[in-house]
């Protein structure tokens, strides 16, 4: 009896384990069959509008366009790069190309490419171009009607190639012929560094693409030896790069074998531990990082770091938002995948990733996570921070909002053509530090743009309009036609009396234009420290170290 009980037993375990192996494997064979399923589909009815439709279909046009879309579907980082693009993905992983080092902008009226800003010792800089050349042909062939992404890609090339390239200067009667030689494209990422006030240290870090790391330590070094006693690490716009060089920088200033980020993804191979491994150069220097909207990324990594472990004072307004890891993956053909395969994770624990792309609207839009959805997080002294949105500031500073008419001075090239009639006049000015465009320049711009005939668009009249619209449908207008008369008078165009109401910023942006003619990257730089509320703001919390150290501690919980 026994026995018959245990054979019954070894028939029925059996049994069941079999029915749990077939409900398993047709689980995970559920979903291969999808995949499966709907490859085959795409196949064909691919092979059914290359067979059937009306007009020929151009394959590489109608599949690329399917797989943008495939890919926009999950993240905008996800992206395909065919054979023909891999200098795209190559530039931006190491932040370099061949080509003459410029760029370039679009003269509407003209329909031409135009030299917008050469940087400085790259080969458009050394053979004489200027910001303001007309392109009219590129080894013979015109460039008329061509866009500024065909003519950029026209000017870039194997590094070591030879072009001639025919321009019309203005003010030069006759078109100027240049020999250049394409060159490996490497630009500055710290383009400039400096003492900004007293013995306080300011380096600008625009990218973490190439080798970073390497000259942000020898600005600092350069700063150490002045004899700097705190430092600004500007980051504003800096949209990120790579990931183990924004680490490199935060072991500057923190000591050997802490944590700075983790990677998770769905395989093994996305899982990272990434820690500092050197011992730093500074872990006593009082640090202020500067961020605003276009902090991303690798970024968020340093300035997310430095705040989970209380290293620096974090300044200006809440950052982007990308806590997304992607690596290239080689595809037949020569093409790269660069997918998106893991989340990182800052000192904290926490995720600074702001945007849901898992979970859509209805019209397939994405939102920013709610901050009622984020999660508490605590840096190593214990305050909080949260996951969820982005890098939020110790001390935020409003982004100062430009006016809506240097938007369209600035889109007409007004500005533009002014900075290159005025460097036409003068050949040299005064270092960027001192530099101020005069009230006698300024009203030779106004002039300039009341012979341009500009017209803009007024915020306040669009909605005036759409007022008036709603008020007539809603049968309101009778009652208060005269107050809206009287309103449109008083917002009625008056272009003296806006360039003069707007004329600090707008001068502002044309002594940027007009520096970077000389002075290059660096040049501009310094023209847009000299009135900065964030660089200002972090200038005020070194210079009161005992604020400083209070807001580094529990007692300054958010």
């Amino acid at each position: 009896m026994k026995k018959f009980f245990n054979r019954r037993a070894v028939i029925l375990l059996t049994a069941i384990l079999a029915v749990v192996a077939f409900f398993s494997f047709k689980s995970s064979d559920s979903r291969t069959f999808q995949l499966a399923k709907n490859m085959e589909i795409f196949n064909a009815i691919v092979k059914e509008l290359d067979m059937f439709y009306v007009d020929t279909i151009d394959p590489n046009k109608t599949l690329r366009e399917g797989i943008d879309a495939m890919l926009m579907s999950l993240d905008p980082y996800t992206n395909y790069f065919p054979e023909e693009d891999q200098s795209e993905l190559e530039q931006m992983i190491k932040g370099s190309y061949g080509g003459i080092g410029s760029m370039i902008t679009y003269d509407v009226k003209r329909k031409r490419s135009v030299i917008a800003e050469p940087y400085e010792g790259m080969p458009a800089a050394q053979v004489g171009l200027r910001a303001g050349d007309i392109l009219l042909t590129l080894d013979g062939k015109d460039l008329e009607g061509k866009t500024n992404a065909e003519v950029s890609e026209m000017l870039r090339g194997q590094v070591g190639t030879t072009f001639s390239l025919r321009v019309e200067r203005p003010g030069v009667s006759k078109p100027i012929d240049f020999k250049i030689v394409r060159k490996s494209i490497q630009l500055p990422t710290v383009p400039y560094a400096g003492v900004v006030s007293g013995k306080t240290g300011y380096i600008n870090l625009n990218s973490f693409s190439g080798n970073p790391s390497k000259e942000f330590k020898q600005a600092f070094l350069d700063l150490k030896s002045k004899g700097i006693t705190s430092l600004v690490i500007d980051l504003r716009g800096n949209g990120g790069g790579l990931l183990d060089e924004a680490v490199e920088i935060v072991n500057f200033f923190v000591p050997r074998g802490k944590t700075i980020v983790v990677t998770k993804g769905k395989t093994k191979q996305a899982a990272s531990v990434y820690k500092t491994l050197r011992e730093p150069i500074d872990t006593e220097i009082p640090l202020v990082v500067l961020v605003n909207s276009g902090t991303a990324s690798s970024s968020e990594i340093l300035a997310g770091a430095l705040q989970d472990l209380d290293r620096a004072v974090i300044v200006g307004n809440r950052t982007f938002g990308k806590g997304l890891v992607q690596i290239p993956r080689s595809l037949p053909y020569g093409g790269t995948l660069k997918v998106t395969t893991s989340k990182y994770y800052i000192p904290s624990g926490r995720c600074v990733q702001a945007i849901d792309y898992k979970h859509r609207n209805e019209d397939g839009s994405v939102g920013r996570i709610p901050d009622s959805l984020t999660n508490v997080f605590h840096t190593a002294a214990g305050r909080i921070v949260r996951d969820g949105g982005g890098v939020t500031p110790d001390i935020v500073v409003e982004q100062e909002k430009l006016p809506n008419i240097l938007f369209y001075l600035a889109n007409d090239n007004l500005i533009f053509n002014y900075a290159t009639n005025y460097c036409r006049k003068h050949a040299t000015i005064a270092p960027a530090e001192q530099f101020k465009l005069t009230d006698a320049d300024y009203a030779d711009f106004k002039a300039m743009v009341k012979a341009a005939d500009f017209k803009y668009d007024q915020q306040s009249e669009k909605i005036l309009k759409t007022l008036k619209e709603a008020a007539e449908f809603e049968g309101y207008m009778d009652g208060a036609s005269a107050e809206f008369k009287a309103l449109e008078s008083k917002l009625a165009h008056n272009l003296d009396k806006d360039l003069n109401h707007f004329s600090k910023d707008i001068k502002n942006m044309i002594s940027i234009e007009i520096i970077k003619r000389y002075y290059y990257q660096r040049g501009a730089i310094i023209e847009q420290l000299k009135d900065d509320n964030g660089l200002q703001e972090a200038v005020k919390v070194l210079a009161n170290q005992g604020k400083y150290k209070e807001m580094l501690t529990v007692a300054a919980k958010k």
